[in-house]
């Protein structure tokens, strides 16, 4: 079934269809389609065109927020074990 939208084409494939097919289902990826794959008319996966990331962009934090080193660290937890112990007990397991 392909449904045609403003923008892009849609096809739904089912497994079998797809593993018969699969260089031609891979040409129309390639030509900008996005492909629904489905097991038992269940969609299960969708394979879009790949797209070159763009430039990596830093963002500036925003304005009005708090200094790193003001922000309060949060308050130890009261154990009453020794989490070294705890660790090494934890790996002993696995020899």
């Amino acid at each position: 079934m392909t449904c045609y939208d403003y923008i892009m084409t849609m096809t739904d494939v089912k497994i079998a269809q797809l593993k018969a097919k699969l260089s031609e289902h891979l040409r129309r990826v390639r030509r900008g389609h996005t492909l629904t794959i489905l097991d038992r008319d269940t969609p299960v996966a969708r394979v879009v065109p790949y797209e070159e990331p763009g430039p990596l962009r830093v963002r500036e934090p925003p304005s009005g927020g708090s200094e790193l080193h003001a922000v309060p660290l949060p308050p130890p937890l009261a154990l009453d074990l020794d989490i070294v112990d705890l660790l090494i007990e934890e790996r002993q397991g696995e020899r």
